[in-house]
């Protein structure tokens, strides 16, 4: 069955991921790719932080020590093939290099912020900008994006509770586009702000299933929307839609959503990662190819 439509249109590879003997994987909030199109997922599991290749093979997996077993929630890789975890109730966020060294840790492990509004109370994701500063969306505690430097000093933080410009129900992901915008999934109020980086309110997208997360083709200028209440959307920047599939009914069919998208990536081929939450026991990881 194909899912999309003329340029975006996909097939699911079914079976393609592959779990050794002793990992027990939970709900996978958190998916992305390298720049060798390696694919780390970032599961609520004994192994929280586990590597395949793009057939689905593991490669390796870390963290352990450094990564809860059950708090994963958001992952993003820079151009550089850093890895920065979101462990949400750590209180934390990890930078790894492309080894799987820890490098920086912003945060102290099991420790919020002093005050409401400090970093961390509940982290969510990660993006890096073009100048190297590290923007955290503080979502689940707080109602919060942080600002950092290349070098972990915090430089700003903006946003509180409630549905007016600069305000989140759930600040739950946070992503840069190509003209360095700040683009936050404000999950519970069913929209996207968009912000410059000093935090200034510039425009929203309404209307969407509770954005999870976004995932931007900076080529060809589209987004990619993994919305919680079961559907996948991609626009143009321009907010014209493409193509979705999947919507409010939950579905176990391939290609559909049991639970909710979370974790969103696209890897150089076009082929798109989707994790689901809100499974259960159950985990699932679904692999969109592309139709070229």
């Amino acid at each position: 069955m194909t899912f999309g439509t003329g340029k975006y249109s996909y097939e699911v590879e079914e079976g393609w991921l592959t779990q050794s003997d002793n990992q027990e994987m939970g709900w996978i909030p958190a998916v992305a790719c390298d720049s060798k199109d390696n694919v780390y997922v970032y599961s609520r599991s004994n192994q929280p932080l586990v590597v395949y290749d793009r057939q689905g093979n593991i490669q390796r997996a870390w963290g352990e020590g450094i990564l809860e077993p059950k708090t994963a929630h958001g992952i993003f890789i820079d151009l550089n093939d850093n890895i920065y975890c979101a462990d949400a109730s750590t209180h934390c966020v990890h930078k790894f290099d492309s080894t799987g060294q820890l490098v920086m840790t912003l945060g102290t492990p099991g420790q919020t912020g002093m005050n409401d509004g400090d970093p961390f109370n509940l982290a969510t994701d990660i993006d890096v900008a073009s100048n190297g500063d590290i923007f955290v969306s503080d979502g689940y505690g707080n109602a919060r994006v942080h600002r950092y430097s290349a070098d972990g000093e915090l430089i700003l933080s903006w946003g509180e509770r409630g549905n007016g410009p600069g305000q989140f129900s759930i600040s739950h992901c946070v992503r840069i586009d190509k003209d360095d915008r700040v683009w936050v999934c404000d999950r519970e109020n069913n929209r996207i702000q968009i912000f410059d980086l000093d935090g200034n309110f510039l425009t929203e997208w309404t209307g969407l299933l509770r954005p999870n997360t976004v995932y931007f083709d900076k080529e060809d200028d589209v987004i990619y929307i993994a919305e919680l209440t079961h559907q996948l959307s991609i626009y143009s920047l321009e907010q014209e839609l493409i193509t979705q599939w999947g919507g409010a009914k939950s579905s176990d069919q391939p290609g559909e959503f049991i639970g909710g998208p979370h974790g969103l990536w696209v890897d150089s081929h076009g082929d798109i990662y989707v994790g689901e939450v809100e499974l259960g026991e159950r985990s699932r990881i679904q692999k969109f190819v592309r139709q070229t």
